[in-house]
């Protein structure tokens, strides 16, 4: 039997289709993963209803996994209560997000202004300014909005808080 401990490991090596520079544990969409006599069983949560790469992450965690256990011994299920959110990446994913160039999402239990919709200012992970807009709701994925920074000129995109 596989302990628990090295089916965590190999799911931090399996990256969000979307976002490569985060792992699915990096994302905080696995929600359990439970090594059993014959394989394995992995709860995963979307990151929102309708999300193009929750196929595609289902596969890459069974196909990830099975290399562990062997074919046909993991189970996923989709688990959607309580539904995920951004405070739900780890500390780790959000350092990732800035690295990769992408504005992580404030934490909504840190950042009461944003539950009132009063907007901060994101900061640009190129240059560190705050001097920012947001130019697009969307940016290249549902998941994103579009930024630029006022004083490095670079666009940016932003993870959206959820």
């Amino acid at each position: 039997m596989v302990s628990t401990a090295a089916l965590v490991q190999r799911l931090h090596r399996v990256l969000d289709p979307e976002v490569p520079a985060l792992s699915v544990m990096d994302l905080g969409i696995v929600r359990d993963v439970t090594a059993t006599p014959d394989g394995c069983e992995v709860c995963l949560t979307p990151t929102y209803t309708g999300c193009p790469a929750t196929e595609r992450i289902e596969r890459d965690v069974r196909e990830a996994l099975e290399e562990l256990v062997g074919a046909g011994n993991v189970r996923v299920r989709t688990v959607l209560d309580p539904p995920w959110t951004t405070d739900w990446i780890s500390e780790e994913g959000l350092r990732k997000l800035e690295d990769y160039g992408i504005a992580p999402p404030p934490k909504r239990s840190a950042d009461k202004r944003s539950l009132l919709g009063i907007r901060t200012p994101l900061a640009c992970p190129k240059c560190r300014s705050t001097d920012t807009e947001r130019i697009a709701a969307f940016g290249s994925t549902a998941c994103k909005a579009l930024h630029r920074c006022l004083e490095c000129r670079e666009p940016f995109e932003a993870f959206k808080c959820i």
